[in-house]
């Protein structure tokens, strides 16, 4: 478990390196992406908690997961979810779509599509003195989410939406993915010395059980080398080479 005190974020470790958020306020929660749900619940009983909203940036199992127990445990919970993805994620009870804002938590969210991963894959940003996002599967430290359901053109305009964010953005993913990352970008540029250090960095920290993540946009954006690419030519060689290295 790690936890942000700036924000309140609780990270629960959960499956084989899924993270899954709790950004609490008072004795609110919201959860973010719950692959399962018994850390969850049991996390929020110990608490004396109670949930408010689950907040789900795309379908996938490892993502969803969890819902279907959390709202039978507590009857009035919010669950916030693309409009385009109704069939897939059909326990969703508010639905939106790119640009809108929604109040959680007595902040403002905005809902940013980030299309590639899948074709209806959301972001959830929370702006202020301290930004946050919850990226989903779209970005990770040191890589970016594999393309199943979208275009290469899609992730690279994605990814260019996020740079465009505040530099102190506060970075959320959910996969515990950056010292493989890392590694993988060493193989491409074994003589940079920000991703050298980034490394150092990673491997002190997971030595110490602790999360590599979440992350500042601004760092990532030094040692990220898909959100280093120039252009989508460049984004389409690395994309195509992390999906072939092992």
């Amino acid at each position: 478990m790690e936890f942000n005190k700036a924000r309140n974020i609780i990270g629960l470790r959960v499956l084989n390196d899924n993270v899954i958020w709790l950004w609490i306020k008072d004795k609110s929660v919201v959860v973010v992406d719950p692959s399962v749900h018994e850390p969850v619940i049991r996390y929020i009983d110990e608490n004396n908690l109670h949930l408010k909203a689950i907040l789900q940036t795309h379908h996938h199992s490892d993502h969803i997961g969890g819902t279907k127990s959390l709202i039978e445990r507590w009857q009035d919970v919010e669950v916030i979810a693309s409009s385009k993805e109704k069939r897939r994620i059909p326990l969703q009870n508010i639905s939106v779509k790119d640009g809108q804002t929604l109040n959680i938590l007595g902040e403002e969210v905005k809902i940013i599509e980030v299309l590639g991963h899948t074709s209806s894959h959301i972001a959830f940003f929370l702006n202020g003195k301290n930004p946050v996002l919850f990226i989903g599967d779209t970005l990770f430290s040191g890589g970016c989410g594999r393309i199943f359901e979208g275009t290469y053109q899609q992730m690279y305009s994605s990814l260019e939406r996020i740079k465009s964010l505040p530099k102190n953005t506060l970075i959320y993913c959910a996969h515990e993915y950056t010292k493989a990352n890392i590694l993988w970008a060493l193989n491409l540029k074994p003589k940079d010395q920000d991703i050298k250090n980034k490394l150092l960095e990673v491997e002190k920290k997971l030595s110490l059980n602790e999360l590599t993540i979440p992350f500042l946009l601004d760092e990532e954006m030094k040692i990220n080398l898909f959100l280093r690419a120039k252009d989508l030519e460049e984004f389409s060689f690395l994309r195509a080479n992390k999906d072939l290295w092992v």
